[in-house]
């Protein structure tokens, strides 16, 4: 029984973890992660979870979103614009730009001179999509991917708008769109985290964006919502492996051991992140047999490596991390974040583009038809896009070829998406014909965010947290599904 006369400075948790009538049990029960345990059509179970979710009949089970870190230029990419190329040089006008706000890096430039695609386009598959050259091997699977070429945004620089992205917010401290979807949809695996990240970059290293662990954070959800982030050299995740001399015997019942000590811990505190600490390490235990066998990709057929390009041996390229993202949600992860740095072409669009494109787009239809031909697609979403686009302007001086490049632009570009439940072969929404605002349909971040969860089978609306007395969701309080792109 409580004595007050024991503890004059007790705490309000310690009141009501160490209280009569059965608080600290109740609290217990509450915050201890709830079973729900089902057999999918994979045969795979899901773990944890909230009751009630998903709300409806989800299309698909997992999503791949490859994040490419920096804006890939609309325009040179999957944004056709041939009536540009006779105003080529000439000032873009001002009934057009209407002087809107820009980054710091042309928003004083005297000069905005038009610049077309810098290469050319071709159309590809049924549909005829058309896509620049640099990124033909997309149109490998343009009768599969859906384009949503009307996306806006209201962040002009990188950081707030990968944030916008991915939380629904500009500034850090909101969990992550992958924290919201297994905070809510729980796992289908108990061997490898429910949400793993891999970041990759340019190996010329031009881009100078930083991975933020945000980008990937659970905010103010518990902390075991939070991404697992694979590293691209040596061992994926840092301390899987016993010390010398520590057999697999002797680290269980070490782990046991500790999770006695840390369940002693919480009936008395009531600290949600003292389960996490224990789910933590009961998922490092099991990783330690499931991550070697995750990594060991020479089983691969040959004609499956031979698809993702020559660096899908490279530990830590993007064609790796494709591959390693099939392999993920094969095995039952939820949700893959792949980020990829290097298309801040400023000043070095007439180089750097094509690296990157090279680097990105064989890899990218690679893991389409991968997970199509193993029958994961219909049950996979693959989001492919950046956190704007770039100018259809020139930064820079547009004679100089070896300076010339883009700025940010956040008023309209393109991403794609394949998978269950998207329009296949589809292409919705347009900008205008200079490629600066949208001109038919537009689709802003909240928008494309609604549209992701409603397809996991999740209400936007309803799936909420209450903090610091109000109910948060991934979507703030705007959003709507775009039906117009779903089956």
């Amino acid at each position: 029984m409580f004595d007050p006369m024991i503890s004059a400075n007790l705490t309000r948790r310690q009141l009501f973890a160490n209280g009569a009538m059965g608080l600290g049990t109740a609290a217990l029960a509450s915050l201890l992660p709830q079973q729900n345990l089902f057999a999918g059509a994979s045969g795979l179970q899901r773990s944890g979870g909230l009751a009630g979710v998903p709300h409806f009949p989800p299309k698909v089970k997992n999503v791949i979103y490859l994040l490419q870190n920096g804006a890939p230029p609309h325009v040179d990419t999957f944004d056709y614009k041939p009536q540009m190329v006779p105003y080529r040089g000439q000032e873009l006008p001002e009934s057009v730009h209407k002087n809107a706000r820009l980054s710091t890096m042309t928003q004083g430039q005297k000069s905005k001179a038009v610049l077309p695609a810098i290469t050319p386009f071709k159309q590809y598959g049924k549909c005829g999509a058309w896509i620049g050259d640099y990124m033909s091997p997309i149109g490998s699977i343009a009768d599969d991917i859906c384009f949503i070429k009307s996306m806006h945004t209201t962040q002009v620089n990188h950081a707030p708008a990968i944030t916008f992205f991915l939380t629904g917010a500009e500034l850090p401290g909101r969990p992550s769109m992958g924290a919201w979807v297994t905070y809510g949809l729980g796992s289908e695996t108990q061997e490898l985290p429910a949400f793993v990240v891999m970041t990759s970059r340019d190996k010329e290293a031009t881009c100078g964006q930083i991975f933020y662990d945000f980008y990937w954070g659970s905010g103010f959800l518990p902390s075991k919502f939070q991404g697992v982030k694979f590293r691209g050299s040596g061992e994926p995740v840092l301390y899987l492996s016993n010390p010398d001399g520590m057999s697999r015997e002797v680290r269980r019942g070490l782990l046991d051991d500790l999770k006695s000590l840390n369940e002693m811990r919480f009936a008395e505190a009531g600290d949600p992140e003292i389960n996490t600490r224990i789910a933590q390490y009961e998922m490092a235990y099991k990783m330690q047999a499931s991550v070697p066998e995750l990594t060991d990709i020479e089983k691969e057929p040959a004609h499956v490596l031979e698809s993702y390009g020559p660096d899908v041996r490279r530990q830590g390229s993007f064609a790796y991390n494709c591959l390693m993202a099939r392999r993920l949600v094969e095995r039952g992860v939820r949700f893959v974040q792949c980020f990829h740095a290097g298309w801040d072409h400023h000043r070095n669009l007439n180089t750097q583009f094509e690296i990157q494109c090279r680097d990105t787009a064989q890899p990218s239809a690679a893991l389409v038809n991968d997970l199509k031909q193993r029958g994961l697609l219909d049950e996979t979403l693959v989001i492919w896009g950046g956190e704007f686009g770039r100018t259809p302007f020139c930064q820079g001086d547009i004679n100089d070829k070896k300076t010339m490049g883009r700025d940010h632009h956040p008023y309209v570009f393109t991403i794609w998406m394949a998978g269950g439940g998207v329009k296949p072969g589809f292409s919705y929404g347009e900008s205008d014909d200079f490629a600066y605002n949208p001109a038919k349909d537009p689709v802003h971040v909240h928008d494309f965010q609604a549209t992701v969860m409603h397809l996991l089978g999740i209400d936007h609306e309803k799936l909420t947290y209450k903090f610091q007395g109000r109910y948060f969701r991934l979507t703030d309080v705007h959003g709507k599904v775009v039906r117009d792109i779903l089956l």
